[in-house]
């Protein structure tokens, strides 16, 4: 944080702690130039205003919450780059890679200092550590278990499921069934194959997908006619004239999707024949893939879940698919 804006945090904060304090004191002197208890002359509806000021523990606890305020900005972070007394962090703010974030765990471990974040990440690795080694490999400790192994230990695919609802819910949902744009888990609908080694892949190194913007190439009545195609290839009733001539134009899609529509694992790209949507399958939605293109990414958790994790989480992911769970 630069020095004007950790001044203009702190000259704020500071100027509202005394402005409050000014306030409950306004408010602590009787200004109504009538005795406590005595009738105000007002009326309304039938009811008197009596001059009854705040109970005074009300008042105290005003008074005891601005205090524990003020000593809270003393000891903790809350002034711009004012670090506080106790030199307290939830996080080493200058991490800008893993390699960082374990250099400073291991930094704030050794100098007992109060790094939050990294000392609940160790503590956790500390605690669970073992169990994910007990899970993940061979009775040697040396060898990774097949994840089709993996996948028929009851208790690894708790772990596994509790990894994912902590690591993947929030875009696969909890139910591992997504939502646009993030791929349901659950069927067998998969982009990039649904062998539990692709899967593994997939969580260790990450996916990056791009279905290009097409409506340059082919105008407004190319992508209409080839939506016409799309949808007429999982079923859909369409104009049969829009659909025949977007045929003709799907060529350039047959690249990555093949000439029968089915799609290609290796490039990601979807099959268009299951009724299956990543985006949604309305007519207006596929339009709007093939005008404006799509890009989608999955992060790689390798560096930040570690193989083993990564093992149990593609167990549990496996298990969950159509097939594998019968």
């Amino acid at each position: 944080m630069t020095t004007f804006w950790s001044l203009w945090i702190s000259i704020i904060t500071i100027a509202t702690f005394v402005g409050i304090a000014a306030l409950l004191y306004w408010c602590s002197r009787d200004k109504m130039g009538v005795e406590e208890g005595e009738d105000m002359g007002h009326e309304y509806d039938g009811i008197r205003e009596i001059n009854n000021p705040l109970p005074k523990w009300w008042s105290y606890m005003f008074w005891g919450t601005l205090v524990f305020g003020a000593v809270y900005l003393v000891l903790y972070p809350g002034l711009g780059n004012f670090k506080g007394v106790l030199g307290w962090t939830s996080s080493d703010q200058t991490v800008r890679s893993m390699a960082e974030s374990q250099a400073s765990m291991e930094r704030s471990r050794q100098e007992k200092t109060l790094d939050q974040y990294a000392k609940e990440l160790s503590d956790a690795q500390a605690r669970f550590g073992e169990t994910f080694k007990a899970l993940a490999y061979d009775s040697t400790g040396n060898t990774l278990l097949p994840i089709t192994q993996i996948a028929k230990n009851d208790e690894a695919i708790k772990v596994g499921q509790r990894l994912f609802i902590q690591n993947c819910a929030q875009c696969h949902g909890s139910d591992a069934r997504g939502q646009a744009g993030y791929p349901n888990l659950t069927d067998d609908a998969w982009l990039y194959g649904g062998e539990a080694e692709t899967i593994k892949t997939t969580i260790m190194d990450g996916r990056i997908g791009v279905m290009p913007a097409w409506v340059d190439s082919l105008g407004k009545d190319g992508v209409k006619e080839i939506t016409s195609y799309v949808l007429s290839m999982s079923g859909r009733k369409v104009n049969a004239q829009d659909a025949a001539a977007g045929k003709q134009r799907f060529v350039v899609c047959a690249a990555c999707h093949g000439t029968d529509g089915k799609g290609n694992p290796a490039f990601g790209a979807p099959d268009l024949t299951d009724n299956t949507w990543l985006y949604g399958g309305s007519r207006r939605a596929v339009e709007a893939t093939i005008t404006h293109g799509r890009q989608g990414v999955m992060p790689a958790w390798k560096d930040v879940l570690g193989e083993e994790k990564v093992q149990l989480i593609s167990a549990y992911v496996w298990s969950l698919s159509e097939s594998n769970s019968k």
